[in-house]
């Protein structure tokens, strides 16, 4: 199970892992917080004839699930919007980040118990960036994790009955813009001539951490790369097709960085790092042990 913010999320991070596993036999479900109705209208080449944007988001949203052959749901919560940096912008009352966090993480946990699910991935404590949806479902996430598996919070399923507690074994934060990659995606655009979509970016990282060091696991899926930008290309209303996203030619994109990559979270299961595979320590007997928290929680640096 990847939880995510908002649709297009699910096709930026993590997207070519989903698409291998799928291919795999595994079972994957994409769940998307809000409905991106606050996003802006990014690719200047879509006209929405009067539509409204969330709706257009929906049927991209249902298109990229197609393309990568996941099981998708929408949590329903309304996006909260970006805030302008270094200002008093209040987020708006109801949006997904401005509720209590208790009534934002049941519709989760209910997720969780239906699908139950061995492995989740979501974003870091950050948020991978600070979006305060980004950030909400960081938190979501990381505590759905622990009721999900507690007997004594009760979810009931769509027949009104209470669903069983189900215990995740594995969850990853998404480590995907981290500083290492970022370098190396550089150098192989320069190699071949053309523009770095990661100049300016890597020219304004500064002193901030390189976030290479967190990553676990790294899942090669390089042969699954045409698939994520087919998924994220389906979500025309956020993606320039001849944007920067799309500038390194697939080939050398796949020679300098095959992988996706991934923090370890927290685990219920013995682990040995790093790892190659998600499931990695997983069979279909391994029983869940005692939580183990192995990365920070943004509720333990608050």
């Amino acid at each position: 199970m990847a939880v995510h913010a908002h649709p297009d999320d699910e096709s930026s991070k993590g997207a070519a892992m989903m698409a291998k596993y799928v291919r795999e036999g595994v079972e994957v479900m994409v769940v998307t917080c809000t409905g991106g109705e606050r996003g802006d209208l990014l690719n200047p080449a879509v006209d929405l004839g009067g539509r409204d944007i969330a709706e257009v988001r929906r049927e991209e949203m249902a298109r990229a699930a197609q393309i990568l052959g996941v099981q998708h749901t929408w949590l329903g919560f309304e996006d909260s919007g970006f805030p302008e940096p270094n200002t008093d912008q209040v987020l708006p009352e109801g949006s997904f980040a401005a509720l209590p966090l208790a009534e934002v993480t049941a519709p989760l946990v209910n997720r969780i118990r239906a699908f139950r699910p061995h492995v989740i991935t979501t974003y870091d404590e950050i948020g991978g960036y600070p979006h305060p949806d980004h950030v909400r479902t960081h938190e979501v996430a990381a505590l759905a994790f622990e009721r999900a598996a507690d007997p004594a919070v009760t979810v009931l399923g769509e027949d009104g009955q209470p669903l069983p507690a189900w215990a995740p074994l594995k969850l990853y934060y998404d480590i995907t813009f981290h500083l290492e990659r970022l370098q190396r995606l550089h150098d192989a655009a320069l190699a071949v001539g053309v523009e770095s979509p990661f100049g300016e970016w890597l020219a304004e990282w500064g002193e901030r951490p390189p976030k290479s060091d967190r990553v676990t696991t790294r899942v090669e899926c390089a042969d699954f790369f045409e698939l994520r930008e087919a998924a994220l290309r389906a979500h025309a209303t956020q993606v320039d097709p001849t944007g920067r996203w799309f500038a390194i030619p697939r080939d050398a994109h796949a020679q300098a960085w095959p992988t996706e990559d991934f923090q370890l979270a927290a685990r219920r299961i013995p682990v040995t790092l790093p790892e190659d595979d998600l499931f990695a320590g997983i069979t279909v007997d391994t029983a869940a042990g005692d939580l183990v928290w192995c990365a920070p929680r943004r509720s333990e640096l608050m």
